[in-house]
């Protein structure tokens, strides 16, 4: 398990990594977003190019967030049952998830996302706006940001099954449970 639970760290931090630049991406977004409304309204100029910097800077957020999120156990989660279970049914309830519809959909996700990416790359594919940015960069989030997430889902499921087999994992605190508050 000793194995296991050190790629889970190594993951947990790549994604505490990345997830720092979807951190990075949000404040940019919104200096941009601002800069761009400035622009377009006090001096009457605007940009495609920066309007579709936006763009591509939400999909980062998204999709390099995503996996930083799950790492930290703030995703959305249907709460109609979970929260009345016992922990050691959260974490039959989490492994069942995340090995059932996460893993494959995700890898299944990215496996269909590479040919997305490589079209573009290959054909130097560009906007059809004027004064618009090449395509590929923000094509290739989606491989990528689908690959974190199949990572850091193998990152939760080590830990999980560590918790039962009575192996504590390096972030055991993330696999608290809070009930909403609603």
């Amino acid at each position: 398990m000793k194995p296991l639970l050190a790629f889970s760290r190594a993951v947990d931090a790549l994604n505490a990594g990345v997830g720092r630049i979807a951190d990075w991406a949000t404040l940019l977004a919104c200096v941009i977003s601002a800069g761009n409304a400035f622009v377009r309204y006090g001096v009457s100029y605007s940009s495609n190019a920066w309007l579709e910097v936006q763009w591509y800077l939400f999909g980062a957020i998204v999709l390099l967030g995503a996996s930083y999120t799950l790492n930290r156990n703030e995703h959305v989660r249907v709460d109609i049952l979970f929260g009345t279970l016992s922990d050691r049914y959260r974490l039959w309830v989490d492994i069942i998830g995340i090995a059932v519809f996460l893993l494959p959909a995700m890898a299944l996700l990215a496996w269909m996302t590479w040919p997305f990416f490589l079209d573009s790359w290959v054909r130097a594919e560009t906007s059809q706006n004027a004064g618009g940015l090449i395509r590929w960069p923000v094509k290739l989030l989606l491989p990528i940001g689908f690959g974190l997430l199949v990572l850091q889902g193998l990152s939760e499921l080590i830990k999980r099954v560590a918790l039962l087999v009575g192996e504590k994992p390096p972030s055991e605190a993330v696999l608290t449970y809070e009930r909403p508050l609603q």
